[in-house]
């Protein structure tokens, strides 16, 4: 019994020391950090961290991932897979905005070599369809959508959607204002441009020769656009440097002041256009099921997993359990929706399965998706899966 105190009470202490390094990196807003060249024996992947504060951390202490001075142990390397902001319902939204810039913050403020940070559609939002917004003008677009899309009933009225839209040309509807982007703050936006300036957000890691990591995954018609063979989208190191050149020739000529776009791979919203497409929107689906402008690309909504390249495995996050068995009805195991635990996909570019697990081993004739975002504010803490980069597997919580 005295163990177990014992190591409980140091488990909250840690968590509470990360707590409060996070509040203290929010406040400083530091500059990014660079590399600090220690080698790394544990190398984890962690799904969209878009949960409170106080559970990120319980997870990775769950997973004996943090030292006593709230940072992360240092032989461990950390793979955010993206979409740092947006969680819970409107009397969430302080503390969500709040816990969101610290957290991100926090991340930040380790070596660059220790955790890498995948760009999400969340995180594209604040330089894409938020980027000419200030907390008053987004406050007030807030309130407009809130009243449009909860309080207007069951059915949204298209003329008052309409005139949202001519009042918000860069917001594609009343719904991205009032829940996918609610908890926007200027804060959140000057910190993901100035991660994007010293390129600490990436658009994906080669983990391995076979393994990329990246929000949404990328198809063979999303590398061809880029230039890419199909022989050389097998090999994740060249796809991943690839996906980050584009994101840099992006950079070079992005001014800060207008939506970021990335050619081919990423189109924000606007009231025009409608909502955002492209490698950090889109989800795996079965186009006989859906509408095909949704397809149309790239960049694109959907993709057909068909289409993903062979041999590659990518681990991506985005799409939680339930909405996955929603766009792959047919291909699927039957189980029910459940968050928490990693699930993978496999493809030979005919028959396509999803299923619960994330294999160790896979074959070198099909493309393959491990998807790690288990929900993490819905699911039970006991639950909850992150990825181990070096078995390829389910990392054990020790």
């Amino acid at each position: 019994m005295g163990l177990l105190c014992y190591v409980f009470f140091v488990s909250v202490s840690r968590i509470e020391a990360a707590i409060e390094r996070a509040a203290d990196d929010a406040a400083a807003e530091r500059p990014p950090a660079g590399p600090d060249g220690r080698p790394r024996s544990r190398r984890l992947a962690i799904g969209d961290p878009q949960a409170p504060l106080e559970r990120f951390f319980a997870i990775l202490e769950r997973h004996r991932l943090l030292g006593d001075d709230g940072r992360l142990s240092p032989a461990v390397h950390l793979v955010s897979m993206g979409d740092h902001f947006d969680w819970g319902g409107r009397g969430d939204r302080e503390r969500a905005s709040t816990d969101a810039l610290r957290l991100l913050s926090w991340l930040a403020a380790h070596p660059s070599d220790q955790v890498t940070l995948i760009l999400g559609n969340h995180d594209l939002g604040r330089v894409g369809e938020l980027v000419r917004f200030d907390d008053a003008s987004f406050a007030e677009a807030r309130t407009e959508a809130e009243a449009i899309y909860f309080d207007g009933g069951a059915e949204v009225d298209p003329s008052v959607e309409e005139r949202f839209r001519r009042r918000h040309p860069d917001l594609p509807t009343a719904e991205i204002a009032a829940r996918d982007f609610a908890t926007f703050s200027s804060r959140q936006r000057a910190l993901v441009e100035a991660l994007l300036r010293a390129r600490r957000f990436r658009v994906a890691l080669a983990a391995s020769e076979r393994l990329l990591l990246c929000h949404a995954g990328v198809t063979l018609d999303d590398l061809a656009a880029l230039g890419m063979s199909t022989r050389a989208s097998s090999c994740a190191t060249d796809v991943g440097a690839a996906l980050d050149d584009a994101l840099g020739s992006a950079l070079a000529g992005w001014d800060g002041g207008s939506p970021l776009a990335i050619p081919h791979l990423h189109q924000p919203g606007d009231a025009a256009a409608g909502e955002g497409r492209g490698i950090f929107y889109h989800r795996p689906s079965d186009p006989t099921r859906e509408h095909a402008h949704l397809f149309a690309g790239p960049p694109r909504r959907r993709f057909d997993p068909r289409r993903l390249p062979k041999s590659l495995v990518q681990g991506i996050g985005h799409i939680r359990d339930n909405k996955c068995r929603q766009l792959l009805v047919g291909w699927h195991d039957g189980s029910g929706a459940s968050d928490g635990p990693l699930r993978h996909l496999s493809t030979d570019g005919r028959e396509v399965r999803y299923a619960r697990g994330a294999p160790a081993r896979w074959s070198e004739d099909v493309a393959g998706i491990v998807f790690l975002d288990g929900g993490m504010a819905h699911a039970p803490l006991d639950r909850y899966e992150i990825f181990d980069l070096e078995s390829g597997t389910v990392a054990a919580a020790l």
